[in-house]
């Protein structure tokens, strides 16, 4: 997985809830990611909707000892530069480029995240 970009899969217009990132979860991010089963650790951060039991429980059944985040396995350690790479490369590469001059609308500001995440090489990430 270090090579390869999944998502971003969806927009929404309202808060994240914790149902809302469970079907996020069901629906993209797990059926992406069962290729990689068994070797792969998911990992999220400590935001709200991640922690509620229903996530957990998913969590929990889909990567047993394997996930990373809050009351997880394997705690989420914040600020962490050796494992938290969206943090200190990501995303700081996309808001560079999508934020390089003044948005004008929401559908615009989709079509740069989108752009600019297709702009991550596989290189990229395996020098992060």
């Amino acid at each position: 997985m270090h090579n390869k970009v999944i998502g971003p899969f969806s927009f929404t217009e309202k808060s994240i809830t914790t149902k809302i990132y469970l079907d996020l979860l069901q629906l993209f991010i797990a059926p992406q990611l069962e290729e990689f089963q068994p070797w792969i650790m998911f990992q999220h951060d400590g935001a709200l909707p991640h922690w509620g039991s229903l996530v957990h429980d998913f969590l929990e059944e889909t990567f047993p000892d394997r996930w990373i985040g809050r009351n997880g396995p394997t705690p989420w350690p914040p600020c962490s530069p050796d494992i938290i790479l969206l943090d200190f490369f990501f995303w700081r590469y996309i808001k560079e480029r999508v934020f390089v001059t003044p948005i004008v609308d929401i559908e615009e500001l989709k079509a740069r995240i989108q752009v600019a995440v297709c702009t991550v090489t596989e290189d990229m990430l395996k020098n992060t």
